[in-house]
């Protein structure tokens, strides 16, 4: 059976200048702070709180390994925790661009995240269950991303 995507969501996430750590025995360590943003979907909305960040690790050419986590408050005041998991590659030119925080077009580069939600709150207790899957644009100073429930 095929599975099918429901769009849940877009994020759009303000980011800081990465932090960056060096090279370690994984890989070139940088943290990004995550500094605000926005939620707005069909089936969720809200605000990101300036609250967490991106622990990535680079690799050879550029192959960028993703640890997102971060809070959100939605309209109704429920509060959720995010852990966002995923890739981000291109050609080695194209993700050193990403990597001196230079513009690029998303269109170049592969961007797949694995979103995971938790709340205390009974009502979005349906955030916990399902497995979503997301497609991101990383820009100078935000990071897009459309997430989907899978079905």
């Amino acid at each position: 059976m095929t599975p099918r995507l429901t769009h849940t969501a877009a994020i759009n996430i303000r980011v800081g200048d990465p932090i960056t750590i060096g090279e370690t025995g994984e890989g070139l360590r940088r943290v990004v702070p995550i500094l605000g943003g926005t939620i707005a979907g069909p089936r969720i909305s809200g605000t990101i709180l300036p609250a967490g960040a991106d622990y990535q690790v680079i690799r050879a050419g550029g192959y960028t390994m993703l640890d997102a986590r971060y809070a959100a408050r939605l309209d109704d005041g429920a509060m959720i925790y995010i852990v966002n998991i995923g890739v981000r590659f291109g050609s080695p030119e194209i993700m050193a661009r990403i990597t001196r925080g230079e513009p690029v077009d998303p269109a170049e580069v592969y961007f797949r995240t694995t979103p995971r939600f938790e709340t205390a709150s009974p009502a979005w207790q349906w955030l916990t269950r399902p497995l979503f899957l997301a497609t991101g644009a990383r820009h100078p100073d935000r990071v897009e991303i459309n997430v989907f429930e899978v079905g």
